[in-house]
């Protein structure tokens, strides 16, 4: 069972683990041991509520495949479990990312009192350059 948040969470036959040989070096141990995990998670047939799918479907993510299915791949360990913890744990994060609103932004101007400030530094500095010219006796 992994908890989203304080009322939602997801049973265990809806995340799908399975144990595959990571990728890269390690000498012999990559090619004996299976300690990657790929995870899949269904959208459409999960419990989550409606308004948490929608969001997900809606994502522009490269792990969420076109008919729906988060796909998280996670090799950063060495060991099974780890792994396991790794993927559960993006997995859960995804999901909180998608309820987050982001705040709207109000359209601002700068103070008049900012122009100033700004034309006259612009101003001293344009006099500082021509200062550094060539004298004429």
């Amino acid at each position: 069972m992994l908890k989203i948040s304080n009322t939602v969470s997801l049973a265990g036959w809806e995340i799908e683990l399975n144990a595959i040989r990571a990728m890269g070096s390690g000498g012999q141990n990559v090619n004996k041991v299976s300690s990657a995990i790929h995870l899949r998670f269904d959208i459409q047939r999960s419990s989550l509520p409606a308004i948490y799918k929608e969001r997900l479907l809606a994502l522009r993510d490269s792990r969420i495949s076109g008919d729906g299915v988060i796909i998280i791949k996670a090799q950063s360990f060495r060991t099974q479990e780890k792994n396991k913890e790794d993927a559960l744990q993006r997995l859960a994060e995804l999901i909180r990312s998608v309820m987050v609103v982001p705040k709207k932004r109000r359209a601002t101007k700068p103070t008049r009192a900012s122009q100033t400030r700004r034309m006259d530094s612009k101003k001293k500095k344009g006099q500082t350059k021509t200062l550094r010219g060539k004298v004429n006796y």
